[in-house]
This record gives C-alpha cells, structure tokens and sequence, in this order.
C-alpha cells in the first residue's frame, strides 16, 4: 500500500529537486499543486539566480523554498499560523536553505509596514479573503522594476494600476496570474 501524501508536497525544481515538504494540517491551506508550480517557474525562468522573493501567505512554504532551490538568495515568507511557520523552517533548516526569512505575522499588515522591494512577489491568500482590492496595490508596492508578481485566486483578477497580466491559466477551481510593471510605469 503506497504511503498517503496528505500534508506532504515536493519541491520539482532545481537542487532540491524532489525533497519532501511536509506540514500540518490547517484550515483552508491550499498548497499550489505541483503542476501549476510547474507552470509558474517556466514563465518566471527555470534559474532564480539571485532573485529575492516575497511570500507573504507562505502556508507550506512550497513558493519560497522551491525559488530558494532555484538559486534565489533570498526568500521573505510571512505566515500568520505558528505551526505552519515552524513546520516551514524545519523544511528549510533539513535542507540547508540559509536564504529564508521567516515572519510569523499578519500579511496585510507585514505589507503595509515592510519598505523592501522584490523580485519575485507570490500571493496565495486564502480564498475566503476576497480582499484583492486592498492586496494587489500593497504586493505591487513591494515590487522591483522588472520584477514579477504572480497571484493564485477563486477568480480571475484584473491588473491593478501600474500592472499588465501577461500570463494566466486555470486548473480546477484555481485560476493564477502573472503580472509585471505595465510599459511606461
């Protein structure tokens, strides 16, 4: 009998291809599926090299470490939910990612209060929290020049000022978007 992977995901690229995530359980945690990760990291570039990247509802981790595996230097996780937090650092400690930067904090807030800017901006908020409105501006704040804010919802989302959606896709009832600094912004 194959062992069950509830509370388990992989990272699918780069050195640490393959490794296990695992985590608790937690009320409307929503890992993004291995296949649209997939997606994702074809679009920003299998190489992170040097990349910083910002996960402010980090959850597993999954965005964070897998841009970490890719060669990013640093990745800022912020996660409301101690037990996902700790669960996140043990995952990055067993591997030996010394680029993470965990936060245990209410996203909205980090946002609002954090002056940094990044190249990689991950938002996975859960989707009970229709609050893109407020969101998307406060994510593009934090976003570099040529920098890329990617964002999963329940629906599809449009550009917030400044912003152009230059790719999306849907799997199942998941729809994920890829924006950047619109021309001339």
């Amino acid at each position: 009998m194959p062992a069950p992977t509830a509370n388990r995901v992989r990272v699918i690229g780069g050195r640490h291809r393959g490794r296990v995530l695992r985590f608790p359980a937690a009320p409307g945690l929503r890992p993004t599926p291995d296949r649209v990760r997939e997606t994702l990291f074809n679009w920003l570039g299998q190489d992170l090299t040097g990349a910083t990247t910002l996960d402010p509802f980090a959850g597993t981790g999954a965005l964070s470490l897998e841009a970490l595996s890719r060669g990013a230097t640093r990745a800022v996780a912020v996660e409301r939910q101690k037990a996902l937090a700790a669960a996140l650092r043990a995952n990055a400690d067993a591997m030996g990612m010394a680029g993470l930067e965990l936060h245990v904090a209410d996203a909205y807030g980090w946002l609002a209060a954090e002056p940094r800017v990044f190249d990689v901006v991950f938002l996975d908020p859960p989707f009970a929290e229709d609050r893109w409105a407020e969101l998307l501006p406060r994510a593009a704040a934090r976003l570099a020049t040529d920098g890329a804010l990617y964002a999963e919802s329940a629906r599809v989302l449009d550009a917030p000022p400044g912003l152009a959606l230059v790719r999306t896709g849907k799997a199942g009832a998941v729809h994920y978007h890829l924006f950047r600094r619109a021309t001339g912004s």
